[in-house]
């Protein structure tokens, strides 16, 4: 007798009754009911699900009953561990006797991330001392214990690489330095193939393609989706499901891979890889460009470029296209059975990239912006020479929905209590008509694009019960930069009536130093601050201690999952909008200017709105969570226009301004008498 195939709703109670403590939760299956009707109606969907909705049972139930190979896409490492190493493997156990198989995953990763057998065979003892050499800082006295170092790091790479059955980098533990790693792992620009390499039968990288085309449902990142877009859509097999986890996150990571950069130090590390392989005057001319780089970076102040490169930036890139495409020649083309193909196609694949990134910028086209960065005064840093595109939308609204449904969903998807800006960000929103009243992005299709809907399934948790919204409506506009004295006294009000479990989370790290010194100098708590520890370690002695601050900037607004008593503070000193002096921000608020619209209203206030809403989901992470989210900002509640939109951008806590009620709820909170 054949199995009749269970229904949504049989498979999502199974995969909840799994979960430790699973209840079923109705946005939960609101959710999985629309990705399941997405999917038959050949319609994409966003859905924003809220902290604690259970999104990711609720997309990956519906994806079994696709019929075909499903990809799942995350921002963060921290989501990719949770549905490989946890939801997954929960699931297929939960499902297998309803489904009378177990279903299958596959994690794929860049080409990178895994160990190259012919790089490990190539790789001799010179090599940690030319990679020293290669990454150099200021003061180079220890390179020789660094090699040594190194050394050993290969040796334990080529004990591994005999041991491993997966060559994936994450799995290494111990870990290596970067340094090490570069020296045993081929990028896939570089590589030249499975088909052309003596260790293709054996490569690690072509297992776990081989592994992802097999698999019901394959887990990825939002970096190699681009890459995959970019390049023709090859590398991910293909699919009829596409689910795009962190979807706010999307934009930005095709913007990071469609970036490019020339900095001196990559084009001499270029030119002494390409050395063996070119004539003596050909090595010359690429370390002469080098230098017409250095000179040229050196000349040209921090910042955005606008029109036409500066001159000795432009003489720069010029020579290095022409030094670039003569080393080209003088290698050729990497035939199928060339010897020296494993040391000739990673260096023609770097010189192409350097040929292609200077015309690119010597082009000077409007759909790209260029910049210049330079280290920070007194600290570390970079000289680079960067192009990114204007604006991504275009590209996703052409590649990113041919042949497959895409879901997208995230915890923050409506702005201003709509989704019109991330649709738009997303490429599915058409031009000319935003919902805030700018126009269309320059990148944007000349249609009205794919066909979408739009969902908002909330979240089980009572947030007007579970939290408060403060805005410190009584503090100065904030002005200056680093923390002003009378956002430092708020800031020691609220610490101290809570008696610590607070997550203070700042503009700069300029504001983060001055807020630690003061709590240290004003409390006795322990004050723990980005940078001076691991961000793990921090987290862990934050969670074990309740007399505890931990204080950081950005990558704190969305990196910290603390659930329970230990972070029942929440404090943001100012609104996120984008610094004046960020390339690519400042250039699409002028586009939008230029077009008639308001830049502010349609580049910085999204972006401020997707931070803020970020940082304040960091207070509310389980259904018994109580506490406060404090903006020591008072344009949030002073600034009508934008102040309403980005308040609707946050989850909807109680709202006050009222310092005496505030210091009273954190008090019972602190347990003071």
């Amino acid at each position: 007798m054949t199995r009749s195939a269970p229904d949504l709703e049989t498979l999502l109670a199974a995969a909840v009754t799994a979960v430790p403590g699973g209840v079923a939760r109705p946005g939960q299956q609101r959710m999985a009911t629309a990705v399941a009707d997405a999917v038959a109606n050949g319609e994409h969907l966003l859905v924003q699900a809220g902290t604690g909705t259970g999104k990711s049972l609720a997309y990956l139930v519906p994806a079994l009953q696709v019929g075909g190979p499903v990809v799942v896409s995350t921002a963060t490492l921290a989501l990719q561990s949770q549905l490989v190493d946890h939801d997954l493997p929960r699931l297929c156990d939960a499902v297998e006797p309803l489904l009378g198989r177990r279903p299958t995953f596959a994690v794929l990763k860049g080409r990178h991330h895994y160990l190259c057998l012919a790089k490990l065979d190539s790789t001799g003892a010179e090599e940690p001392q030319q990679a020293l050499f290669e990454n150099a800082g200021a003061g180079g006295t220890t390179w020789l214990a660094e090699a040594g170092r190194l050394g050993k790091q290969i040796q334990r790479l080529r004990d591994w690489g005999l041991d491993t059955a997966t060559g994936d980098r994450d799995e290494l533990d111990p870990g290596v330095d970067d340094a090490a790693w570069r020296l045993v792992s081929m990028p896939a620009r570089e590589c030249v193939g499975a088909a052309r390499c003596s260790f293709g039968l054996e490569c690690f990288a072509e297992a776990s393609r081989e592994r992802a085309r097999g698999a019901d449902i394959v887990v990825t990142n939002h970096s190699l989706l681009a890459v995959d877009m970019l390049a023709g859509r090859h590398i991910i097999p293909p699919h009829k499901l596409l689910v795009v986890d962190e979807a706010h996150e999307l934009a930005d990571r095709v913007s990071s891979v469609a970036q490019a950069e020339l900095a001196a130090e990559a084009v001499d590390r270029t030119a002494r890889r390409a050395r063996s392989l070119v004539e003596p005057e050909v090595f010359e001319a690429l370390t002469e460009a080098a230098d017409g780089l250095t000179v040229g970076l050196g000349e040209t102040p921090a910042g955005r470029l606008v029109g036409e490169l500066p001159p000795a930036l432009h003489a720069a890139c010029t020579m290095l296209d022409a030094a670039a495409r003569a080393a080209l020649e003088s290698i050729g083309e990497v035939k199928p059975d060339d010897p020296d193909g494993v040391a000739k196609q990673p260096a023609r694949a770097v010189l192409e990239e350097l040929s292609t990134t200077a015309q690119r910028l010597v082009a000077a086209k409007d759909e790209d912006v260029a910049w210049v960065e330079k280290p920070e005064r007194g600290g570390g840093g970079r000289r680079a020479l960067v192009v990114a595109p204007l604006s991504v939308a275009g590209t996703l609204a052409t590649h990113l929905y041919q042949e497959r449904v895409v879901v997208a969903t995230s915890a923050t998807l409506t702005l201003g209590g709509s989704f019109d800006t991330i649709a738009r960000s997303l490429g599915l929103f058409p031009p000319n008509a935003g919902g805030d009243g700018t126009s269309g992005d320059e990148d944007e299709p000349d249609d009205a694009g794919p066909q979408w809907s739009a969902l908002d399934v909330g979240s089980p948790f009572d947030y007007p019960r579970q939290g408060i919204l403060y805005v410190a409506a009584h503090l100065p506009r904030p002005r200056e930069s680093g923390l002003p004295d009378a956002t430092a006294d708020e800031l020691v009000r609220l610490v101290s009536a809570l008696g610590g479990r607070t997550l203070g989370l700042f503009s700069s790290r300029r504001a983060a130093e001055r807020a630690a010194e003061v709590l240290r100098k004003r409390t006795t708590l322990e004050i723990l601050v980005q940078g001076e520890e691991s961000l793990p370690l921090l987290v862990r002695r934050f969670r074990d201690d309740p007399q505890t601050c931990l204080l950081g900037v950005m990558s704190l607004w969305q990196g910290v999952d603390v659930p329970g008593d230990a972070c029942q503070l929440v404090v943001i000193d100012r609104l996120p909008f984008p610094r004046p002096d960020e390339p690519l921000a400042a250039a699409r608020s002028q586009a939008v200017d230029a077009a008639g619209g308001s830049g502010f209203a349609a580049v910085s206030v999204p972006i401020a709105a997707v931070r803020l809403a970020q940082g304040a989901g960091r207070l509310v992470r389980s259904a018994g969570d109580r506490g406060v989210v404090a903006v020591l900002d008072s344009r949030l509640h002073t600034a009508r226009g934008y102040g309403n939109y980005l308040r609707r951008s946050l989850p909807p806590f109680w709202y006050t301004t009222d310092p005496e009620v505030v210091t009273g709820a954190l008090s019972r909170l602190g347990g003071a008498p």
